[in-house]
C-alpha cells in the first residue's frame, strides 16, 4: 500500500505536464513557436491537413498571439503572426507551389490588389525550390520586417509589408479558402 501515494504523484505529474505538441496526421505540430529575431511567442491557432484529389499535401498550422475564430480579425491584424506547413507528399515541384500561391491569392483577391503585389509574390515565389516529404516551411511575420520565409530553418528572404502577409493569409482563412476543412482546423473550429 505504501506504493500507492508514490504512484499516484507520478500519475499527477505525468497528467500535469504540459503537451508540447498536437499530432496531426501523423506530425507533431509545435503549441507554440518563437519567430526567429523576436522575442514574441505564438500559440498554435489551429492546424489541419491539406488534401487534393484524396492526396494529403501538407499539414498547415497557423500560429498568433492570442487564440482567435475570427477570420476577418486576423487577416485584417497588423501583429505577429506564422504560418507552417509541414510537406506530407513526396515531393512538389516549384512550379506547383508557386502556382499553389497564384491560385489562392487569385481566389481571393480582387485582379487590381494581386497586380498590386505582384513584385512582392514575384520575390516571394524566388524564394522556393521543390520540397518533398519531411519538409517545414515556415512563413512568419514581423511587423517592421515583412513576411519571411526558412525552409527547414535555413533562411529564404523576406518580402517587406504587412499587406503582403495578409493577402497570402486569405489563401487558407479568406472567402475561398484552399479547403473549407483546413480553413476550420487553422480557425481552431473543429
Amino acid at each position: 500500500m505504501r506504493k500507492l501515494p508514490g504512484l499516484f504523484a507520478l500519475c499527477m505529474l505525468v497528467a500535469s505536464q504540459h503537451v508540447a505538441a498536437m499530432d496531426v496526421g501523423g506530425i507533431e505540430v509545435p503549441e507554440s513557436i518563437v519567430l526567429q529575431g523576436s522575442e514574441t511567442t505564438l500559440q498554435l491557432n489551429g492546424a489541419g491537413i491539406r488534401k487534393k484529389f484524396f492526396i494529403s499535401v501538407y499539414v498547415g498550422a497557423l500560429y498568433l498571439p492570442a487564440k482567435s475564430t475570427d477570420a476577418e480579425t486576423i487577416i485584417s491584424d497588423d501583429g505577429p503572426a506564422g504560418v507552417d506547413m509541414h510537406i506530407l507528399h513526396s515531393e512538389i515541384s516549384k512550379d506547383k507551389i508557386t502556382g499553389g500561391w497564384e491560385d489562392g491569392l487569385k481566389a481571393n483577391l480582387d485582379r487590381s490588389e494581386l497586380e498590386s503585389l505582384r513584385p512582392q509574390l514575384d520575390e516571394f515565389n524566388g524564394m522556393f525550390t521543390a520540397l518533398r516529404k519531411g519538409d517545414i516551411i515556415r512563413i512568419g511575420y514581423r511587423p517592421g520586417t515583412g513576411t519571411e520565409v526558412r525552409i527547414n530553418g535555413e533562411w529564404r528572404g523576406v518580402v517587406p509589408g504587412n499587406d503582403f502577409f495578409r493577402a497570402l493569409l486569405k489563401i487558407w482563412l479568406g472567402r475561398s479558402p484552399v479547403t473549407k476543412s483546413l480553413k476550420k482546423d487553422m480557425l481552431g473550429l473543429d
